[in-house]
């Protein structure tokens, strides 16, 4: 019987055992069952998107001990949507006039150490980013230009203003304060809102496995909703960031089933995965193994492969090429000495798949 729709192999497109996480280069994560069936139902009707949008965001701040929250098309789609909230606010002739700033408060406060790629996001509403090394510093570059505080969740650690005094300042001169945590479990009680944030947003495709064109905003009410206002459905800035019917119920879904998940079941299967996968190596003198705990994103232990390349005859470049080109493909990183397997979006069957090929690859030089 032949199919009725195209599969990725139809188009010449070949699937691969995700070893490094959830990168969005290689899909993210694989939606839940629950997830998929919830997308199934929501294709099937109508639904006015104010209200389907109210609806939710109540649902998710009682699931996730927020206030209110709100699904963006994406972690990214949600920083730039609380830029605009920060600096048009639900003036019409503000929202539609985004990226132009022209008379409208448009610093956004960081810190070097939490400056990345993704506050293209940030600056894409028209923002100018103000980098501040201490807390003297912060409180001398808060002004009447200034519309909002933004952090990056990974770098919480290493910077050099406390999140504390971030959270101080900003609630001191009326300054909302932004976390993008994305990669990272949206866990109950949520430490940036116990903090004090006003929103932290994550990717509703990484570790909750919801949908890959979707994200969670959580928050104050208003803020967020102002927000939404500065998004799809509505024209203004965000209007091309379209998280529809289906990407809003999916992550619901995955939120809802986010509270059921056994994460304890989940870490003990991750942990047997690599145990697998490092049996692999034990015929070959010249590798040895360690296990890296994680840091705040992509949280599961890390399987790191370690050999001289000189010894054993293959850098690790040369493993990570044979390893994606070969079949089936696995994409892995590679590190300084050799490779690293993550188990956290790999599915189940997949590691015996992951010991066969490295047995052969190791095999014709070890």
């Amino acid at each position: 019987m032949s199919l009725n729709f195209p599969t990725y192999e139809s188009i010449g497109v070949r699937p691969l055992i995700n070893c490094r996480g959830t990168y969005t280069i290689i899909s993210g994560s694989v939606i839940l069952p629950e997830v998929r069936q919830a997308m199934v139902e929501a294709s099937k009707r109508y639904v006015h998107m104010d209200e389907l949008m109210e609806a939710v965001g109540k649902r998710l701040g009682q699931l996730m001990g927020a206030e209110f929250g709100i699904v963006t098309n994406g972690c990214a789609a949600a920083l730039c949507h609380v830029t605009a909230a920060c600096i048009a606010g639900k003036e019409i002739e503000k929202m539609r006039r985004l990226p132009d700033t022209t008379g409208m408060k448009n610093e956004v406060i960081t810190q070097p150490s939490h400056r990345h790629i993704y506050d293209h996001a940030i600056r894409m509403a028209g923002a100018k980013m103000v980098e501040v090394k201490s807390v003297a510093e912060l409180e001398a570059a808060v002004g009447e230009q200034t519309a909002m505080i933004a952090v990056f969740g990974d770098a919480v650690e290493r910077g050099e203003v406390p999140l504390a005094d971030l959270v101080r300042v900003g609630k001191k001169h009326g300054i909302p304060v932004l976390v993008d945590a994305a990669a990272e479990r949206p866990d109950v009680p949520n430490v940036y809102l116990q903090a004090g944030v006003d929103a932290v947003a994550y990717s509703g495709g990484k570790c909750l496995r919801g949908p890959q064109a979707a994200g969670m905003l959580l928050g104050r009410r208003e803020l967020l909703w102002t927000a939404f206002m500065n998004s799809a459905p509505h024209h203004a800035l965000g209007r091309p960031m379209k998280a529809g019917k289906e990407e809003i119920m999916g992550l619901l879904a995955a939120v809802e089933m986010w509270g059921k998940r056994d994460h304890k079941a989940e870490w003990q299967e991750w942990e047997r995965r690599l145990q697998v996968i490092a049996g692999a190596v034990v015929p070959f003198k010249e590798v040895s193994t360690s296990i890296h705990q994680p840091g705040r994103s992509n949280v599961a232990p890390v399987l790191f492969l370690h050999w001289d390349a000189v010894a054993l005859g293959l850098t690790p470049e040369e493993v990570q090429k044979q390893l994606t080109e070969g079949e089936p493909r696995i994409e892995v990183f590679t590190h300084k000495d050799g490779v690293n397997f993550n188990p956290y979006m790999m599915e189940p069957g997949e590691e015996p798949k992951v010991v066969q090929r490295l047995g052969e690859i190791l095999g014709k030089k070890g």
